[in-house]
């Protein structure tokens, strides 16, 4: 099956992926989220489907899991954008404080 080579089925760090996490940001099917306190280094959640992977905020490389090509590509293009505003949603959750939201692509 497609999905299976680029996704991850079961949860990532042993967390259930219905445990609540904050959204941040939503487009083209695609959920940006943060856990609370969550372990370095800094970096968010991109779900898609039963898809998720985690990217680094810093590199904006993916450090576990995965997401289909072009759905990776459109959360990329994205985090590029929004790169000072993640750090700022980061160092919020570090403080158990909800992130802002951060605009969509367009």
């Amino acid at each position: 099956m497609f999905a299976k080579r680029y996704c991850i089925i079961q949860t990532i760090g042993n967390r259930f992926l219905n445990s609540y996490m904050p959204t941040i940001s939503t487009f083209y099917g695609i959920l940006i989220q943060m856990f609370w306190r969550d372990h370095a280094p800094p970096h968010f959640h991109a779900l898609y489907a039963e898809c998720e992977a985690l990217i680094d905020i810093r590199t904006l490389e993916v450090i576990e899991g995965g997401l289909p090509r072009r759905a990776l590509a459109l959360v990329l293009e994205w985090a590029q954008e929004h790169r000072a505003e993640l750090m700022k949603d980061w160092q919020l959750c570090e403080r158990n404080q909800f992130p802002m939201k951060i605009q969509p692509l367009p």
